[in-house]
Formats: C-alpha cells, sequence, structure tokens
C-alpha cells in the first residue's frame, strides 16, 4: 500500500483519511470549489432582489425635478401693507395633494426690502408642517395646532417653531407674478436649501441636517 500521500500519525493515533482524489500539495478539494461556487450564486441571487428594491427607496432622493413656475396674478393686484393669499401646483400630477397655499405681497422699504421684490411665504409651520393663517388685524402668522406665532416677515416670536416660515421663489413675467421652487431661510432670512420641518437653519445646523439633493438651491440674492 502507498503511504506517501498519507499524513504522519502521532503515536498511538490512528491516522484521519483523506479525501478522495486528493493529492500532495492540492490548495482547495472539489467540495470547497463547489460551496463557494454556490455562496456566490447565492449572493447574486439576494443582490438580484436587494438592490432594485434598494434603489427603488433611495433613487427619489436623488432625483430633482424640473424646475417649475406658475403664474398667480397681475403684478397689481399685490401691495406691500398686507398679504394676498393664493393657491398653486407645486407639485405636478398629483391632483389637490400637490397643491398649497403662499401669502404674498410686495416687499416693503420700511422693512428694508426691495419695493420691485415680490415675497411670497409658505403657509406650512415650520415646526410641525401645520398649515398657518395671516391674522392681518394682529399683522401675524398664527399656527393653530400648537400655537406657533410668526411676525409679519415669517419670523417666530412664539411658540415651539425652530425658524422662520419657508418662501417660495418669486419673480415676474409680462406682468404677471410667477412662484417657483420653494426654499428656508435662517433666522437673519437668509436663503438656504429646503428643509423639513423641525429642522434648524443656518450655522452648524447646515451640516447636522444636510438638505435632499433632489431639493431645488435657494435664490442668489
Amino acid at each position: 500500500m502507498d503511504k506517501r500521500n498519507e499524513p504522519e500519525a502521532a503515536a498511538g493515533e490512528r491516522p484521519k483519511p483523506l479525501p478522495r482524489g486528493y493529492f500532495e500539495g492540492e490548495s482547495m478539494t472539489r467540495r470547497h470549489a463547489f460551496t463557494i461556487a454556490a455562496q456566490g450564486i447565492g449572493g447574486l441571487a439576494g443582490a438580484a432582489i436587494v438592490l432594485p428594491a434598494v434603489g427603488f427607496a433611495i433613487a427619489p432622493i436623488f432625483e430633482r425635478g424640473k424646475e417649475r413656475w406658475e403664474a398667480v396674478g397681475p403684478l397689481d393686484d399685490f401691495v406691500e401693507d398686507t398679504y394676498r393669499q393664493v393657491v398653486f401646483t407645486e407639485t405636478q400630477g398629483i391632483g389637490d395633494a400637490g397643491k398649497t397655499t403662499a401669502y404674498v405681497r410686495k416687499g416693503s422699504k420700511q422693512l428694508g426690502e426691495d419695493p420691485r421684490e415680490i415675497i411670497a411665504v409658505s403657509n406650512r409651520c415650520a415646526h410641525l408642517g401645520c398649515p398657518v393663517r395671516f391674522v392681518e388685524a394682529a399683522g401675524n402668522f398664527i399656527c393653530p395646532c400648537h400655537g406657533g406665532v410668526y411676525d409679519f416677515v415669517g419670523k417666530v416670536i412664539g411658540g415651539p417653531p425652530v425658524r422662520p416660515l419657508d418662501r417660495f421663489q418669486t419673480r415676474i413675467r409680462n406682468g404677471q407674478v410667477e412662484l417657483g421652487p420653494r426654499y428656508s431661510v435662517t433666522s437673519q432670512l437668509e436663503p438656504v436649501r429646503a428643509r423639513d420641518p423641525g429642522e434648524f437653519t443656518g450655522g452648524i445646523w447646515e451640516y447636522l441636517y444636510p438638505p435632499r439633493p433632489s431639493t431645488f438651491p435657494p435664490p442668489s440674492g
């Protein structure tokens, strides 16, 4: 019997049998090769199931929609000392759910704004997103859900909101006031990319609450 390929056994121990077809210097057995192949096939099958699901879930985060503008009325319909409420479509293709409300006025020189500018304030509370209402008698925006109060320009003056009301980009085309993408503002009313309700803006919060890549950049100035 040829014992060249049998391992040496310690004294008193019975030598372990070698796998069928084994030869000295072999680095991988047939069983090991089949195991690796089965694991590879299983990994590919799992990826074929998981990756499409993950892509479907996260793709909307990186998909930037087409910038959309909508006319909400002639310039003469708006004044500087109060707001006019308008309803327009912010997101197309989802019916009434895609509509939103904005409060629009001309810029006020007394407030340090450009009189040629159009101010459009969102009615979505910066606390939890409830609809706020402009109370003309008080000159404030009031949130009925949790008592949030904002002043005439949308800055927080009471309640739980963490930042001013969001705004919409504006422009004038052929005598019509048009509203565009939403953006958020800091406590100094400096524009930043849109944030979700409850998130702070400005300073370190720009890094703790990074905006979605799908949001449009704020107006440049």
